[in-house]
C-alpha cells in the first residue's frame, strides 16, 4: 500500500512516542525511517518498527545521549540507551561541528543499539561539505570466515564524498544478509537466498527462523570477513565489548574531516563530479545496463518517490504498526 510522506514520519513518531521514546528522538528516527522507504531499501524503514518497539518494551526508561569527553578534535558521547537512530544524528553532527572548527574530528558513541542505515549519516556531513565515515558493530550474528558460532555483527561500512551535485557514498554490510532483511522475510514468509545462512548446527539454511538461531554468513569470504573485525576493532575504541551478546552496547565510531586540509574544497568537489561522470560514461559489459556509481540508485529513487509524495509498505506490515497503536 502507499502512504503519504508525511503521514508515514507521523505514524512511526506517533508509534516510538506510545513506547516511551522521547518526542525528539522519535521525530529523528522517524525521519529516518522514512528516508530509508524513499530511497527504495524496504527492510531498514517502516518494517523496523516492529523490532524497534520489541526492544523499547523490554528495556528501562532511557536517558539522555551527551558528550562525556571532548576536544577541539574528538568526542566520546554516552547514548543513554537510545536508539542509535537519533544518536548518530547527534554524533555525526557533532563531528561536524568540530571538524568545521579544526578541520578534522573523531567521534565515539556507546551505550546504543540499533543505528539504521549508515549512509543517511556520512550523506548528512557531505552535504555540509565533509568527508566522512562511519562504522559500528551489531550484536553478534555472523560467524567468522570458515566458523559457525556467532562473534561478530553484521559490521556495516559507509563513507561518503561533497560533490558539485550529490554527495558519492558508498555503503555496506559486511555480512552475507542483515539482521533486518531476515526479519522482515521472515515477517512476510519468504525463504531468504541460497548462502547467506546456517543453522544452529551449522548447517546452510534458508528459513529466517532458523538463521537467527544459527549465525549469518560474512560477505566475500575471508575479504568480508577480515573487514568486519576491522569494524569491530573501530568500536573497541568507543567503549563497545569485543564480542556484542546483547543491544545497548554498540560501539560507533565517526570520522569527519575538511577536504580543503589536502586541497582547494571546491576543486575536490569538482574532482568528485568528474570521477562520476566518468564512471556512468565507461562502456559496460556485453547485456548490461549503464555502469552505476554506489549509491545513485539511491539517490535516484529518493528523488522520484519525493516527487511522488508516497512511499510504499507490505500490508501486513502495515497492520501490524496499526496493531501496536492499539495496544501496549
Amino acid at each position: 500500500m502507499e502512504i503519504r510522506i508525511h503521514d508515514a514520519i507521523d505514524l512511526a513518531e506517533r508509534t516510538l512516542t506510545r513506547y516511551g521514546m522521547r518526542a525528539r528522538y522519535a521525530r529523528m528516527t522517524a525521519e529516518h525511517l522514512v528516508d530509508a522507504a524513499l530511497c527504495g531499501h524496504e527492510f531498514a524503514s517502516l518494517p523496523r518498527l516492529l523490532a524497534i518497539v520489541e526492544e523499547l518494551r523490554r528495556k528501562p526508561p532511557a536517558g539522555e545521549a551527551h558528550v562525556v569527553r571532548e576536544n577541539e578534535r574528538s568526542a566520546v558521547i554516552d547514548g543513554g540507551d537510545n536508539v542509535a537512530y537519533a544518536v548518530s544524528v547527534i554524533a555525526v553532527d557533532k563531528a561536524i561541528e568540530l571538524a568545521r572548527k579544526s578541520g578534522i574530528a573523531v567521534v565515539g558513541v556507546r551505550n546504543t543499539w540499533f543505528s539504521g542505515r549508515l549512509a543517511y549519516y556520512v550523506e548528512r556531513a557531505a552535504r555540509q561539505g565533509f568527508v566522512a565515515m562511519h562504522t559500528t558493530n551489531t550484536t553478534a550474528r555472523v560467524a567468522p570466515y570458515g566458523g559457525i558460532d556467532r562473534l561478530f555483527g553484521t559490521n556495516p561500512f559507509a563513507i561518503a564524498f561533497p560533490a558539485n551535485d550529490e554527495p558519492l557514498v558508498v555503503d555496506f554490510g559486511t555480512a552475507a544478509t542483515t539482521w533486518g532483511e531476515t526479519i522482515l522475510r521472515k515477517n512476510k514468509g519468504e525463504l531468504l537466498p541460497d548462502g547467506v545462512a546456517v543453522d544452529a548446527q551449522g548447517s546452510p539454511t534458508r528459513d529466517p527462523d532458523a538463521a537467527l538461531a544459527g549465525a549469518f554468513l560474512p560477505w566475500g569470504g575471508h575479504r568480508g570477513y577480515a573487514m568486519s573485525l576491522v569494524i569491530q576493532l573501530l568500536a573497541l575504541l568507543a567503549g563497545s565489548e569485543p564480542v556484542v551478546k546483547e543491544s545497548g552496547k554498540f560501539g560507533l565510531f565517526f570520522l569527519a574531516f575538511d577536504p580543503g586540509l589536502l586541497m582547494p574544497a571546491d576543486q575536490y568537489k569538482a574532482r568528485v563530479t568528474e570521477l562520476r561522470q566518468i564512471i556512468k560514461a565507461t562502456r559496460p559489459a556485453p547485456g548490461a545496463g549503464q555502469v552505476r556509481v554506489p549509491g545513485d540508485a539511491s539517490l535516484r529513487k529518493r528523488k522520484e518517490n519525493t516527487a511522488a509524495g508516497v512511499i510504499r509498505v507490505d500490508d501486513r506490515i502495515y497492520s501490524r504498526i496499526l496493531a501496536l497503536l492499539d495496544s501496549r
